[in-house]
């Protein structure tokens, strides 16, 4: 399941102005506590609302330089695995050739 801001940015704003109405019914009954809580969660839901509309930014200059570092790492740490590979492959080969050699000679 992936996330969708088409949808969370709503409920981000429903849920902050039912804190702001909460903010008036804790003040009315004296309680500054209750309606700082009430203001605090309206600014944060307001704000996640925010950003869930805005737009994605443009790709950074650096990061498309960073991009292609790593993928010329990734072709490099590729290469290795392959040499790697073809090695144990060969040791496997001239492991399991020792085996057969000393099968075949005669029993003392």
């Amino acid at each position: 399941m992936t996330f969708k801001p088409a949808v969370w940015k709503p409920i981000a704003v429903v849920v902050s102005a039912v804190n702001l109405v909460g903010v008036g019914f804790a003040a009315g009954a004296a309680e500054p506590w209750h309606a700082g809580i009430h203001a605090a969660l309206a600014l944060g839901f307001g704000l996640w609302a925010q950003r869930l509309q805005g737009a994605p930014a443009a790709e950074p200059i650096g990061d498309r330089d960073r991009l292609d570092s790593l993928e010329g790492e990734v072709g490099e740490l590729r290469r290795e695995l392959s040499e790697a590979q073809e090695r144990l492959d060969f040791a496997e080969r001239v492991l399991a050739q020792g085996r057969e050699t000393r099968r075949v000679g005669p029993e003392s």
